[in-house]
């Protein structure tokens, strides 16, 4: 297996133990380190970030589709399933993003999100609930401060991002402040399509800074950025600048997650590990609706990362209709028959 070719962070690494990568992911080859590698003779793109230049090597857009297409055909059954369904459930950011989204219908989300089925089902806590940053308080409040189920919070202009970078911070910093422990920010797409990579650089920086303790989702919405060597090139831009986690898409616009879109950013994340020895999550967000979709994407998390990437901790599911399609899975694994999604609560 060739290697890409390490390149100098353009930030001071990590220091915490969650962000180091001590060795490589379970089921994936890693560089060695006293190895020389070649750089790459074919196509590259460049970032260009002040003084700093980073070449990344062009997508195949062939072999990246066929190989996504290709995770879709494979059939998991009866134990493994139910298996895959729970850790899928244990992945969700259980999200509502709408105008009409009220203190009630958080706490609605929340409870679900605490227990999402009957007990007997033996199905996890789902990672997170993703609300607007004024109802960040309101899930605070219905779920304390110790819930397994953490409290996420679109930021920073959502899901436009066309809002002066002073407001972006204050958004961030008071949904902190409320209580949210990971904030979904969006990037500045016209200031990255315009070429000006300097800007969305520093720009995620200050919100990573202005997170605090918060963990920093950064959305690349990729319905927008055209091209896959676009993807790969901002997955990498905030990687570097500091992301905890690399998304795709806000759910705002089509076409949100795909496959292959998913599978360019997590070799992006793969490579970044290799040559910064840093683990970043990942998060497809809008359009994963059914559970052999799910499932498919948990394969390809596996293939590409290994296992050490199937956790909450570093791989999530955007959803808001997902889980009850799960939930209807999992209960016609146990029971041996399929319920009505009436017997299933909204979202």
């Amino acid at each position: 297996m060739r290697t890409p070719a390490a390149s100098k962070p353009l930030h001071r690494a990590r220091t915490d133990s969650r962000a180091r990568g001590a060795h490589s992911p379970r089921g994936v080859l890693a560089p060695n380190p006293n190895e020389r590698v070649a750089r790459p003779t074919f196509p590259a793109s460049t970032l260009d970030i002040g003084h700093w230049t980073l070449d990344l090597r062009s997508v195949d857009q062939v072999m990246a589709e066929e190989r996504a297409a290709a995770f879709t055909k494979r059939s998991v059954k009866t134990s493994a399933k139910l298996a895959g369904l729970r850790l899928v459930t244990s992945m969700m950011d259980l999200t509502t993003l709408e105008g009409k989204d009220t203190p009630g219908k958080v706490a609605y989300l929340c409870r679900k999100a605490l227990q999402p089925a009957d007990p007997k089902y033996q199905v996890p806590p789902c990672a997170a609930v993703c609300v607007y940053p004024n109802m960040v308080r309101y899930a605070r409040r219905f779920l304390g401060s110790d819930s397994p189920v953490h409290v996420a919070s679109v930021a920073t202009g959502f899901p436009s991002g066309q809002y002066p970078l002073r407001t972006r911070l204050e958004e961030t910093r008071r949904a902190v402040a409320d209580g949210a422990d990971e904030i979904d920010m969006v990037i500045a797409r016209d200031a990255f399509l315009a070429g000006d990579h300097a800007k969305v650089f520093d720009e995620i920086a200050a919100v990573k800074e202005a997170c605090g303790p918060a963990h920093l989702k950064v959305i690349l919405e990729t319905g927008e950025l055209v091209t896959y060597d676009n993807v790969r090139l901002a997955s990498r831009l905030a990687m570097e600048a500091g992301a905890d986690f690399i998304k795709t898409s806000t759910g705002k616009v089509q076409p949100a997650a795909t496959m292959p879109v998913t599978l360019v950013m997590l070799e992006a994340i793969r490579d970044y590990f290799f040559a910064a020895g840093i683990r970043v999550g990942m998060k497809p967000a809008g359009g994963i609706r059914n559970s052999k979709q799910a499932l498919a994407y948990l394969a390809m998390v596996k293939e590409t990362l290994g296992d050490d990437w199937l956790t909450p901790a570093l791989f999530r599911f955007g959803a808001s209709t997902l889980l009850n399609d799960v939930l209807m899975q999992i209960a016609k694994t146990v029971d041996g028959n399929y319920q009505s999604a009436d017997y299933f609560s909204l979202p």
